[in-house]
């Protein structure tokens, strides 16, 4: 596997198509990785706070 300059620069190299195509890959792998950290931060219940004090403003708001 190359370093990141050596990537670049054959990203450089490529037909304006390819690197549109290569942007949307990359744009889809990146959501793949941040569903999977949600995932798991939601697994290892990083996010019960956050979600407990969502709960608590929709409750609070839908008393008014």
């Amino acid at each position: 596997m190359g370093s990141l300059p050596e990537v670049e620069a054959a990203i450089k190299q490529l037909p304006e198509n390819d690197i549109r195509h290569l942007a949307a890959w990359l744009e889809e792998y990146l959501e793949q990785i941040w569903d999977k950290q949600i995932a798991d931060d939601l697994t290892s219940g990083k996010l019960n706070k956050l979600i407990a004090k969502a709960e608590a403003d929709i409750a609070a708001i839908s008393s008014h």
